[in-house]
């Protein structure tokens, strides 16, 4: 989907609650690992919205995502971990077969979709009925290559089952609705997207080094960040003394891939031997990194913060995910 079909005036959300996933894709880029990225849940809202077909008068534009669980499938030693790999069979002259690395993590998420609904969607009977229908195609795919499990015993008893409900038009009336979503999403964290903490550290390092570049900002606000600190001697200690500071973090940060860059031109429909689509125009393309923040639901302003949607600038070769997220100072200084 394009960013042109993303509609800020939302008209309508779809809840589907504690999905369990086995076996997700946990490495999510070239460069990080963890929670799969972004585009595996656009992928599938486009992959949910081909399936159901038009004539549901349903049409997806953004998901949100809520984390519950993660538990990824490693072992830990100290600072070091590894994935669990799986033992292939022998070759036919008994040699080792190669080990292909292969990260698995399994998840506990709750999917809030912005959806369109036609006239054919809007008894509450008709919204109940496509809320199921849709809990029921995702039962039969593939989330970031995991599988969807059907949910416990103990948790189906707990939780509401998924939903579909018209946004209102009220500002107090869309607060009041939100806040019921956010309740039903508790305990659990929402991604959202910090461009502007990548920013605003670059224009921190090229104060002390004019050299500095977006990497180096993105590689400091990847990891925790220690510094001796010198004070001078007193008059109880006659030789300076050091101690060690860590550096404040805004948050619950962590470096997330967004999306791809191109890396050349636009090849035309079957041009490129091998592609997976020789109907669809070929480009190839790298990994794009950004700065994310896992946040409670309850500190969300509303449905625009919580919300990712795809966007592409093809002149310039660009094809991300974006949120609009909007930093407030209590959300972020209540998690310091």
């Amino acid at each position: 989907m394009s960013a042109e079909s993303h509609v800020p005036e939302h008209d309508a959300m779809l809840l589907l609650p504690r999905i369990r996933v086995q076996n997700a894709n946990a490495i999510s880029s070239p460069m990080t690992w963890g929670f799969p990225a972004m585009s595996a849940f656009t992928g599938l809202m486009t992959a949910l919205e081909r399936r159901l077909g038009p004539e549901a008068g349903i049409a997806f534009h953004g998901v949100g995502v809520i984390c519950h669980a993660f538990e990824a499938q490693v072992t830990s030693s100290g600072y070091t971990r590894a994935f669990h790999l799986t033992r292939n069979p022998v070759l036919a002259d008994g040699s080792t077969a190669g080990i292909v690395e292969e990260g698995r993590v399994h998840l506990d998420l709750t999917l809030v979709f912005d959806v369109q609904l036609t006239s054919a969607q809007q008894g509450e009977a008709e919204r109940a009925a496509m809320a199921e229908r849709v809990s029921h195609q995702l039962a039969g795919m593939r989330l970031a290559g995991g599988s969807v499990m059907p949910p416990l015993a103990v948790a189906a008893r707990r939780s509401a089952g998924p939903a579909l409900e018209r946004v209102p038009d009220g500002d107090d009336e869309q607060r009041m609705q939100f806040r019921r979503l956010a309740r039903r999403c508790l305990p659990g964290f929402a991604l959202v997207l910090r461009d502007d903490l990548l920013q605003s550290r670059l224009v921190d390092l090229r104060t002390g080094d004019p050299n500095a570049t977006v990497l180096d900002a993105w590689l400091d606000l990847s990891r925790w960040n220690h510094r001796a600190i010198q004070q001078p001697a007193t008059d109880d200690s006659k030789e300076p003394v050091t101690t060690w500071v860590t550096d404040a973090r805004q948050g619950w940060i962590v470096p997330i891939p967004v999306g791809f860059a191109a890396l050349s031109e636009l090849h035309p429909p079957g041009a490129v031997p091998g592609a997976r689509d020789s109907r669809t125009p070929f480009r190839f393309v790298e990994s794009i990194w950004s700065m994310g923040q896992w946040i409670s639901p309850h500190r969300l302003s509303g449905l625009n913060d919580l919300f990712w949607f795809p966007h592409c600038d093809e002149e310039a070769g660009i094809y991300r995910c974006r949120n609009n997220f909007a930093p407030r100072i209590s959300a972020i200084s209540a998690q310091d």
